[in-house]
């Protein structure tokens, strides 16, 4: 599913613009964001939770030209599935 497919479920299910749904959509997806950064976690139940990994600095090798290299350590962001997600699918 792409962003633009969706804009046109939501718009379709709520009856509302796609301009709207698309505005309350990045609003949405601009404070889980902000979530996620300032407690580390976002959780909406029955669908799972965000939270920020830390990935620890790592040797690891240019396939190129087969030199070590030194990997930095870096933040991602994970996302675990509630149980209910998990088995609808």
């Amino acid at each position: 599913m792409t962003k633009a497919d969706l804009i046109d479920a939501v718009a379709a299910k709520a009856g509302c613009s796609k301009k709207e749904v698309e505005e309350v959509l990045g609003e949405a997806f601009t404070e889980i964001k902000k979530g996620v950064k300032k407690d580390q976690r976002f959780a909406y139940p029955d669908f799972g939770t965000f939270t920020v990994r830390k990935r620890k600095a790592r040797t690891g090798r240019n396939p190129k030209t087969g030199a070590t290299i030194q990997i930095k350590a870096s933040k991602t962001v994970g996302f675990k599935p509630a149980p209910s997600f998990k088995k609808s699918l």
